[in-house]
């Protein structure tokens, strides 16, 4: 595993990608918009290792990749079957037949205070999601963000202002939020990217790594593959899954766990062929409880992908594909089960030397809030921001550290809350679930939210993604913690919040009129007729 070459150069401009997929195409495709003909980029694939796939659902800040690669929607998606995404459904959590929303949504204020408090004190229905935000009745009606002529929704219509909903940036704790991410298929993706970067320059390399040369400071110098031979570069970026080829294997860098506090370990997935214009396209994620975990449902042009994440300790992979396949009906019947073991919680650091583990290799939680991606995404802007100078900076390496950190780690806080906070325990797993060990920190913060609901000031203190009001989306519809409203909002006159109430569902009354279905939408996309 040695050589004795000096891996360092004047500029480091030499990156070599080993794995592609979703996480390795991405960070090609990035890396070559963002730096041109001056950066060489080398993705070294195997031709035996296919995505995995349980990725295919977004976050709504994915868009910024898009335009950051200035890919049209009218490009990529038809390409990918994509579809829009408004939020994800939380099904049968509280108990059979129960549903909420987590939408891609502002949440109103009134007087000073989140109009979830005036709905705790004395909303007019008993479903928050539907009387605090706009997206959740446009998901009930199954309708698209978009009209048939391709214009978006206006900002009038999620949060009473005027102003086009246009494509600012969604920052957290921010002001804007863009009301919709994306479905895709990951596999479908990976090749577009794929065929993006080849154009540009990136140069691809179908082949095995068998071998990691390390110098005698134990930076990487190369790989070596079967057919191929040694692959010299200064920067190596592991997007080698949860193997983590390079930064856990030849680095030896230690893997930290999420195990104690988010128990579910393993999936098993189908890609279930469907016709989509007689079913119809929801424009959200579900994610069904079950005695053991949950299902996910992610909803494409053609089919739609499903699987069960669910813990070993209290389900076996042959139940669980038999309740999957139960679940999926029918159409299920001749699909290929996709068994995953999942490795949960992250790398003790994700930039070791001149290594930068990207996907799941850095880490990964499970894809209850569809957060993969968005760890990719987060992660190569890292990278591109912290790029190394010629000295390789120590600091570059730790601000990189602590970001990717500090997302991940923000992240597994936010799902622990899921399994905390609902009220379902029909099961022994849902039993246990709800007094699985904290994070640190966390104790204290829960505390706080039962007399006051999440805000900037009380959640998890550093960027990662999921701003206050998703915290309170998930206490209000899990329904297993108990949560009250200021005294001051008792104190006040409600009037202007009964108002606003009203005000959300006369705006979600016009757009569920004025807006096409999904199918619909998707199926104009495809003739051409948007543009």
């Amino acid at each position: 595993m040695n050589a004795g070459a000096d891996v360092t150069r004047t500029i480091p401009d030499r990156v070599v990608v080993v794995g592609g997929g979703t996480a390795g195409w991405m960070t090609a495709s990035y890396l070559k918009a963002a730096f041109g003909h001056r950066v060489s980029v080398t993705v070294v694939e195997s031709s035996r290792i296919g995505t995995i796939g349980v990725g295919e659902a977004t976050f709504s800040d994915i868009r910024h990749f898009f335009e950051f690669l200035d890919l049209k929607e009218e490009d990529w998606m038809p390409a990918c079957n994509a579809t829009y995404k408004l939020a994800v459904r939380f099904q049968d959590w509280r108990r059979p037949g129960h549903h909420f929303y987590h939408p891609f949504e502002k949440l109103p204020s009134v007087g000073g205070f989140p109009l979830t408090d005036w709905w705790l004190r004395n909303g007019p229905t008993e479903r928050f999601d539907a009387d605090c935000f706009v997206l959740a009745s446009l998901c009930d009606a199954e309708r698209s963000p978009r009209r048939l002529d391709g214009s978006l929704l206006d900002r009038g219509a999620i949060d009473g202002g005027s102003t086009p909903m246009g494509l600012t940036m969604s920052e957290h704790q921010g002001a804007t939020q863009f009301p919709y991410a994306y479905h895709f298929e990951a596999a479908l993706l990976a090749k577009y990217l794929c065929q993006y970067a080849v154009d540009r320059g990136v140069r691809h390399v179908v082949d095995d790594v068998e071998d990691v040369l390390l110098d005698q400071r134990g930076w990487i110098t190369s790989v070596r593959g079967k057919e191929s031979g040694e692959i010299h570069g200064d920067l190596f970026v592991d997007c080698t899954g949860f193997k983590g080829l390079l930064l856990n294997k030849a680095l030896e860098v230690p893997f930290v766990s999420y195990q104690e506090s988010l128990p579910n370990d393993s999936a098993v997935a189908l890609q279930v062929p469907l016709d989509m214009r007689e079913r119809g396209i929801p424009p959200y994620t579900q994610a069904t409880a079950q005695e053991a975990g949950w299902i996910w449902t992610i909803p494409l042009f053609g089919r739609i992908g499903t699987g069960y994440v669910y813990a070993s300790d209290y389900c076996a992979p042959d139940e669980a594909e038999r309740v999957l396949r139960e679940f999926a009906g029918p159409a299920a019947a001749d699909a290929e089960a996709n068994h995953i073991r999942m490795r949960i919680g992250r790398s003790a650091e994700s930039w070791v030397r001149n290594c930068v583990a990207i996907g799941l290799s850095s880490g990964f939680v499970e894809p209850l809030e569809s957060t993969g991606i968005f760890f990719i995404h987060h992660a190569i802007e890292q990278l591109v921001k912290h790029f190394p100078d010629a000295g390789w900076s120590e600091h570059n390496r730790g601000m990189y550290n602590s970001a990717v950190g500090n997302v991940m780690d923000g992240v597994r806080e936010f799902l622990t809350l899921h399994y905390l906070a609902a009220e379902r325990s029909d099961t022994q797993y849902w039993r246990d679930a709800a007094h699985r060990p904290m994070p640190d920190g966390m104790a204290e913060r829960l505390e706080r939210w039962k007399v006051q609901l999440p805000d900037t000031e009380n959640i998890f203190p550093y960027y990662h993604g999921l701003p206050p009001y998703s915290y309170m989306c998930i206490l209000l519809g899990m329904g297993g913690i108990a949560t009250s409203y200021p005294p001051a909002v008792g104190l006040s006159d409600d009037t202007a919040a009964q108002k606003e109430f009203a005000a959300i569902r006369g705006r979600a009354g016009h757009l569920i009129e004025s807006l096409p279905n999904q199918y619909d939408y998707f199926a104009q996309m495809r003739k051409g007729s948007l543009r």
